[in-house]
C-alpha cells in the first residue's frame, strides 16, 4: 500500500494518508495526543525534548558522500548500525496506525523535492503538512517520494546496542534517502532534518541553501534576514509594510529566491498581539502549539510562561500570514541582513559590510546568550553557529560562504550588520535597542536612505557605521557614545573582537581578504 513495502513497512493497521486538517485533527483528539486551545489551535506537550537535541543526529557515513561531509561539525554512524536501528523500527510499526504527508520540499519546482513523512502521531502528520509543501489533488496523485522520513517518538533506541547516545535518534542516510527520528516528539527534528537534506541537496545545484527568512517590498525588492534564536528574524521578516516569502529557509537560485518550506515554525515565548499580530492572528485552528502552557478550565494560552520550556513553538502554514507570497518566490536580494542580538552591548545598531565582511560575518554566525537563560550562566556569553545553522550544515562551511560571495558580487546585493542586541551597556546595565528604532534602520537599509549617508569606520570591529539615519537618533548609532564609561566600552569591545578571532580559527580555507576583514585584536 502507498509503496510502503519497498521501505520494509509491512503489516501496519490503518494508514492514514493527506488527511485534511479537521480529520487530522479529530484524530489527534481521539487519541490523547494534545488539547484544543480557545483560540482553535492544537496544543501538544512534547514530553522530556522540548528542542532539538544535536547530540544525538547522525550522518550514515557512505563511501559516496563521505568526503562531501563537514565531519567536524557531523557525527558519523556506519551504514551496519543504520540498518540494525531501521530493521527495528519498521518491525516496531508493525500493528499500529501511521500517518502519511506526501508533498514536497522547494517552491522552485526546478528545485523541489519530493518528499514523504510518515509518523506515529496525527498532530505530528498535521505538523508536516503545515511546515511543508502541500500537494493539490493531481499532484498527489502523481506523487512519487524521492526521500522519506519516519518519525515514531515512542521508539526509542538502546545505546550500547546502536552505537548512538541516548533513546533519542535523528539519523540521514544519503544513499537510502531515508531520514529515521525516534525517542524524541520534538517537531523541530523533523522540520530541521529535511532542511539538512535541503543544505546537501541544493549546493549540489548550483542553489545556495540558506537559514533566513525573505521577504519582499511594494516595489518588488527582496530582503533576506539571518540571525540565530531570539535576533528577531522571524519578528522582523513579519512586517506589515512587506510581503512574506518565508520565515525560515531558503534558497538563492539563477532565478532568485525561493523558499523550502510551506509554512512556519514560529517561537512564541512572550508572544503579544500589540508586538507580533501577524504571528499572534496566525494561532488559529490548523495550527500546531507546542509545550505551550494553558489555563486547564478556559484554554487559554500563557504565552509568557517558560514553566515546560522557553522553546514554544507554533507550526502554520504560510497562508495564515496576510499578504505572504503564494509562490513561496521572488527575485535577486536588493539588501542582506544579518541580525545579531550582542548582550555585550559593543556592536553598533547597524552598519555596512563589503563582500568580505559578508562572508566573514557570515561564517562567524555571532549572537550571544543572557546570563540566566541556562544553569552557570552569571554573564553574556558570546556564541558562534557557522553561516547560522551550524548544526544543520552537512558541507564545510566554505561551500555555502564561496556562494554568497559570488551571489553578492553577481546581483550587487547590499549587506548590513544589525544588532538588535543592547546599547549603553552590556545586559544588566545598559538597555535593549528599541524595536522601532531596528525597524526604522532595517527599513532605511532596504529602501535605500542609507545610501547617500556618510559612515565612518568602527576602529575596533572594522565595521562601516552610518551617521545618521531617518527617523533614529544619531547618537545610538555608534555604540561607543551610548556608554557612561568609555574605557569600559573599549574593554568589552576588544574583549568580544578577540573571541571573533579564537572562533575565526578553526576555519583553515579562507583567503587572507577574507580573515583581514574581521575585528581588530
Amino acid at each position: 500500500m502507498y509503496g510502503l513495502e519497498k521501505l520494509n513497512i509491512i503489516n501496519v493497521k490503518n494508514v492514514y494518508r493527506n488527511l485534511p486538517v479537521p480529520k487530522l485533527v479529530e484524530e489527534a483528539i481521539k487519541r490523547g495526543e494534545g488539547v484544543l486551545a480557545n483560540n482553535g489551535a492544537f496544543n501538544v506537550y512534547t514530553g522530556k525534548y522540548t528542542g532539538r537535541s544535536p547530540n544525538d543526529k547522525f550522518i550514515v557515513d557512505e563511501p559516496e558522500v563521505h568526503e562531501d561531509i563537514w565531519w567536524e561539525n557531523n557525527k558519523a554512524i556506519s551504514m551496519d548500525k543504520f540498518e540494525r536501528l531501521y530493521n527495528r523500527l519498521t518491525a516496531y510499526l508493525q500493528n499500529r496506525d501511521i500517518f502519511i504527508f506526501d508533498g514536497f520540499v522547494g517552491a522552485d519546482l526546478q528545485y523541489r523535492i519530493p518528499i514523504r513523512v510518515i509518523t506515529e502521531y496525527a498532530y505530528q502528520s498535521l505538523l508536516a503538512r503545515q511546515l511543508f509543501i502541500r500537494p493539490n489533488e493531481e499532484e498527489l496523485r502523481n506523487h512519487i517520494p524521492e526521500y522519506t522520513l519516519i518519525a515514531a517518538p515512542k521508539f526509542n533506541s538502546i545505546p550500547e546496542l546502536d552505537g548512538v547516545n541516548s533513546e533519542a535518534f535523528i539519523i540521514l542516510s544519503f544513499t537510502k534517502k531515508l531520514i529515521i527520528i525516534g525517542g524524541s516528539q520534538y517537531g523541530g527534528e523533523i522540520k530541521k532534518s529535511i532542511f539538512t537534506l535541503m543544505n546537501y541537496l541544493m549546493p549540489k545545484r548550483g542553489v545556495l541553501s540558506m537559514h533566513c527568512s525573505a521577504n519582499i517590498g511594494k516595489d518588488g525588492d527582496t530582503a533576506l534576514f539571518f540571525g540565530l534564536s531570539g535576533t528577531g528574524k522571524t519578528t522582523l521578516s513579519a512586517d506589515p509594510q512587506r510581503f512574506l516569502i518565508g520565515d525560515d529557509e531558503h534558497g538563492w537560485s539563477d532565478k532568485g529566491i525561493f523558499n523550502f518550506e510551506g509554512g512556519c515554525y514560529a517561537k512564541c515565548i512572550n508572544l503579544s498581539k500589540e508586538k507580533e499580530p501577524q504571528i499572534w492572528n496566525a494561532i488559529k485552528f490548523g495550527t500546531v502549539l507546542e509545550n505551550v502552557v494553558y489555563d486547564e478550565n478556559t484554554r487559554e494560552p500563557d504565552y509568557s510562561s517558560d514553566k515546560i520550556t522557553e522553546n514554544t513553538r507554533a507550526a502554520y502554514s504560510i497562508d495564515f500570514i496576510p499578504g505572504a507570497i503564494p509562490s513561496g518566490m521572488g527575485g535577486h536580494p536588493k539588501a542582506i541582513i544579518f541580525l545579531t542580538a550582542d548582550a555585550f552591548g559593543v556592536l553598533p545598531p547597524i552598519a555596512k559590510l563589503t563582500k568580505e565582511q559578508a562572508m566573514y560575518y557570515f561564517l562567524s554566525g555571532y549572537t550571544s546568550k543572557l546570563a540566566g537563560t541556562e544553569r552557570g550562566i552569571t554573564e553574556p556569553q558570546a556564541t558562534f553557529s557557522t553561516c547560522f545553522g551550524a548544526p544543520f550544515l552537512p558541507l564545510k562551511p566554505m561551500v555555502y560562504a564561496k556562494m554568497l560571495g559570488e551571489k553578492i558580487e553577481k546581483y550587487n546585493t547590499k549587506v548590513y550588520l544589525v544588532n538588535t542586541g543592547w546599547s549603553g551597556g552590556p545586559y544588566g546595565i545598559g538597555s535593549r535597542i528599541n524595536l522601532t528604532y531596528t525597524r526604522t534602520m532595517v527599513a532605511a537599509a532596504l529602501n535605500g536612505s542609507l545610501d547617500n549617508v556618510e559612515f565612518v569606520k568602527d576602529p575596533i570591529f572594522n565595521l562601516s557605521i552610518p551617521t545618521s539615519c531617518p527617523g533614529v537618533p544619531s547618537e545610538i548609532l555608534n555604540p561607543k557614545n551610548t556608554w557612561a564609561d568609555k574605557e569600559a566600552y573599549e574593554k568589552a569591545a576588544k574583549n568580544l573582537a578577540t573571541r571573533f578571532a579564537e572562533n575565526f580559527k578553526k576555519y583553515k580555507d579562507v583567503t587572507e581578504e577574507i580573515k583581514k576583514s574581521g575585528p581588530n585584536v
